[in-house]
């Protein structure tokens, strides 16, 4: 991760991660027929719904959890015919948004998501070392003022996530009830 706060100019608005999770879904989707309301002069925002088999059998995943194969192994995969869908698809995701790790993945991947934990409007972030996300979460959570919005630091010094959002310079997990 990157703690350099370089401009962003590219922002992948995630939803449909899990094909059981609504809210992301139906914002996306609002987003993709009518972006105005996230679309900022000089930055380029995307609306991509991220399992759309899933969303449409409104199942968690079909053949394996979306948010936890994008990994090195998984994402060099050879496409096969018996390759289970979500590897596929989360390397058309690193192909369009990344590809992980390199100077030409998008900045800023926001992944909306839903649970069933009274966490209320939730913000995840898997770095504390990369100065751009902990401004950025500052300005939301001051903005949402006097709304609270939790931050849950999940991070792990020996662990590479695997999580959709991962493929950005900055990834945000964002959990609403």
């Amino acid at each position: 991760m990157s703690s350099s706060c370089a401009r962003v100019r590219r922002v992948g608005l995630f939803g449909g991660t899990h094909g059981n999770e609504l809210s992301g879904v139906l914002l996306v989707r609002h987003w993709q027929q009518d972006g105005a309301e996230i679309q900022r002069a000089g930055v380029e925002v995307k609306p991509f719904l991220t399992n759309p088999r899933a969303v449409e059998r409104c199942t968690r995943y079909i053949d394996c959890d979306l948010n936890r194969v994008f990994d090195p192994e998984s994402l060099g995969r050879p496409v096969v015919e018996d390759i289970p869908y979500e590897v596929r698809r989360a390397q058309e995701i690193n192909h369009i948004f990344g590809p992980k790790g390199s100077d030409d993945a998008y900045d800023l991947i926001f992944d909306l998501h839903n649970t069933t934990s009274n966490m209320g409007g939730t913000i995840i972030l898997e770095n504390s070392r990369d100065d751009f996300t902990i401004q950025m979460v500052h300005y939301i959570k001051n903005a949402l003022a006097p709304e609270p919005c939790p931050v849950l630091l999940i991070e792990h010094p020996s662990l590479k996530y695997a999580t959709t959002r991962s493929v950005a310079k900055h990834p945000v997990g964002k959990y609403q009830i």
